[in-house]
This record gives C-alpha cells, sequence and structure tokens, in this order.
C-alpha cells in the first residue's frame, strides 16, 4: 500500500475525467450526444484493452457467465451517460459536476429497496442532509435564474444521469460476485459503443477535423482516467482515495471559468458543499467503523464528473 500514491492517482483520474467532460461541452454545441458516447466508449477501449493485455486479462475480460447482468448495466450506464453528455451541452460544467455528486447518496437509498441491505441510520441522516443539498443546487436552474428552459431541462437532465449512476453502482456490486473486475469494465465500454452506434440513423454529423480530433482524445482521456481510477484503489484503502474524487468540483470550476467564462450561482456551490459534506460523513463514519471497502474497479467513481 502507498497512500500518496494512490491519492495522487485518484486525483490524476478525477482531473482527466473533467477534462474529458469540458471537451463533450464543447463539442456537443455540434455533434450530437449519440455520436460523443460513442466515440467516448469506443476510443476508450484501446488504452483500456492495452491495460489488459499487458496484465494478461484478455480472456478474463471475455469471459462471463451473466451476459444479461452485463447488458443491464450496460443499458443503465448509457443512460447516464447519454444524459450526463446532454446536461454538459445545457449547463455550466461546475452545475454538473455538482449535481453529479448526488450519485453515492441515491445509492444508499437503492441499495436498501433493490439489494435489501441494512443501512445504518447515519446514513439515511446524511442522504436527506444532502438532497436538501440538491434542492439548494437546483433551485437557481428551475427558479428562474436562467430564463432559458434549455437550462430547466440541463439540471433534471443531470439529476437523472446521477439516478442512472447509482442504479449501475448497484447492478456493479451485483456482477461483483460472479464476474471479474476486467469483465464489467470490458463489456460496459462495448456495449456503450454499441448503444452509440446505434444512434447513427438518428442525425450523426461529419465532424470538422477539430472536432474529430477532440472526439478521439475524450474517449482516451476517459479510458486512461479510468485506468488510474482503478490504480487508485489497488494502492490504498477507499477510505482514504474516495474523500479526493470531491477535487472534481475544483477543477470543474478552474476549467469551467478559464474555457467557458462560467461563474456557477452561489446556491449551486452552496448546494455542492453541503451534498460533498454528506458524503465525506458517510466516508468518516464509515471509516471508524472499519467498514469502507473499495469499490470494484468495474463501477462508476463515487462522486465527481462524467466518466
Amino acid at each position: 500500500m502507498n497512500a500518496l500514491k494512490g491519492i495522487a492517482l485518484q486525483i490524476g483520474a478525477t482531473f482527466l475525467f473533467t477534462i474529458m467532460s469540458a471537451m463533450v461541452r464543447i463539442v456537443s454545441e455540434h455533434v450530437p450526444t449519440g455520436e460523443v458516447v460513442f466515440a467516448r466508449s469506443f476510443f476508450a477501449l484501446f488504452p483500456l484493452m492495452a491495460m489488459l493485455a499487458w496484465r494478461g486479462e484478455i480472456s478474463a475480460a471475455v469471459r462471463t457467465a451473466h451476459p444479461l447482468g452485463h447488458i443491464l448495466r450496460g443499458t443503465i450506464g448509457v443512460m447516464s451517460m447519454g444524459l450526463g453528455f446532454a446536461a454538459l451541452a445545457r449547463i455550466p460544467l461546475a452545475d454538473v459536476t455538482a449535481i453529479g455528486f448526488t450519485a453515492p447518496l441515491l445509492t444508499v437509498v437503492l441499495a436498501a429497496l433493490v439489494l435489501g441491505e441494512r443501512v445504518q441510520l447515519y446514513r439515511w441522516a446524511a442522504v436527506f442532509v444532502g438532497l436538501g443539498g440538491v434542492v439548494v443546487m437546483l433551485w437557481p436552474h428551475l427558479a428562474g435564474n436562467f430564463d432559458s428552459w434549455e437550462h430547466k431541462l440541463g439540471a433534471m437532465m443531470a439529476l437523472a444521469a446521477a439516478g442512472f449512476t447509482a442504479g449501475a453502482m448497484i447492478q456493479v456490486r451485483r456482477l461483483t460476485g460472479t464476474e471479474t473486475t476486467a469483465a464489467i469494465v470490458f463489456y460496459f465500454q462495448a456495449l456503450a459503443a454499441v448503444a452509440g452506434l446505434a444512434t447513427a440513423g438518428w442525425g450523426w454529423v461529419v465532424p470538422t477535423l477539430r472536432e474529430g480530433v477532440m472526439l478521439v482524445t475524450l474517449g482516451i482521456i476517459g479510458g486512461i482516467g479510468q485506468i488510474l481510477l482503478t490504480e487508485s484503489y489497488r494502492w490504498a484503502p477507499a477510505s482514504v482515495v474516495a474523500p479526493f474524487t470531491y477535487s472534481a468540483m475544483l477543477w470543474s470550476l478552474l476549467l469551467g471559468f478559464v474555457l467557458f467564462a462560467e461563474v456557477p450561482p452561489v446556491l449551486v456551490v452552496v448546494g455542492a458543499v453541503i451534498v460533498i459534506g454528506a458524503g465525506l460523513f458517510v466516508i468518516w463514519r464509515e471509516r471508524r467503523a472499519g467498514a469502507v471497502t473499495a469499490p470494484d474497479e468495474g463501477a462508476v467513481p463515487p462522486a465527481g464528473p462524467i466518466t
């Protein structure tokens, strides 16, 4: 174990995912969401397959006992990715990132409802406090601070994406009982690429050279980010590295301001602080109880930018 290396890898992964999200926001001005989903997933396969080949895990990646489970995980994950990308085309980067922090709290609810997990009282308290923060974040978008219905739609898409992310986390938990990490990662990226390609009949465009380069790059960056995320949990406990996922808020604020001159409303920042605080409280409380374990590497990060 090497805590500093694990933390550095986690921060690096979060930074790359935020850069990827910023690139999605740029190309989405002209390129349809389905086309972006395809590029994100297809080109991510190259660094991921290179990693699996280096580890000798190619056979483990294609071996599965539950193909329908992967299809369900892929469907939920694609919905999350598509809604998240559509939200990035409509509202500021920092707003999408902040609303995305809702996913771990919604996972607690789904774990109780779907998996029948026993949820401690402190986790329910954190969920209710965090959901209050969500209301604070959404208020500027839904109460008239933004006149465009596109902003309102984008905010709801970001929230729906967080809900599907939570659903993907639950399905990954189910799959880890029989499936390898390599299989979970590979089948999701492959299924997401196929799902994105299936939208070609609904208005794909020929990207410009600049857009084409960005589409390839954002996919590769997403794949590398997934590798760094995986490695971070190999080098340090989840209770150590998971809090640094919240550095996504800092990166999204900086990139949003530098690239798009975006300054989020004060209420969005306040709501994000509430949600992050609730998430950190759960991590701290479970660390004291010795209950925090590393999430499966095939899962999405516990919080942060779209992956």
